[in-house]
């Protein structure tokens, strides 16, 4: 059994990110072969995000830190979430941009093959 420090794993991401010229970190927290249910966390500064995608199965979304904004359906319905926000991830091509220096803990359930 492993113990991660959510705030103090976000703070040293954010820093990272900060250095990135893409503008985001990011750590896995819950990640393997024979994991089903995988975590990681991931700092973006302002304006920049993550472009659209498909999750590879359920997966949820939760603001640690700062405010995101999460688009999908081809930009037409969008929703911004603040620190302590949680929703579940569409199932459909989505994206996300940070609109304040942000950190979120992505928890994605893998399908099985």
């Amino acid at each position: 059994m492993e113990l991660d420090h959510l705030p103090a794993l976000a703070d040293q991401l954010l820093a990272a990110a900060r250095e990135a010229a893409s503008g985001r970190a990011a750590q896995s927290i819950r990640s393997g072969r024979d994991v089903q249910l995988r975590q990681t966390v991931m700092a973006l500064t302002r304006g920049h995000g993550l472009d659209d995608h498909v999750a590879p199965g359920e997966a949820t979304l939760q603001v640690l830190v700062g405010r995101v904004a999460l688009r999908w359906s081809r930009e037409e319905q969008a929703i911004e979430l603040a620190a302590g926000d949680w929703i579940d991830l569409p199932d459909a091509r989505h994206a996300l941009d940070a609109e304040t220096d942000a950190v979120v803990l992505l928890t994605v359930s893998v399908r099985q093959r």
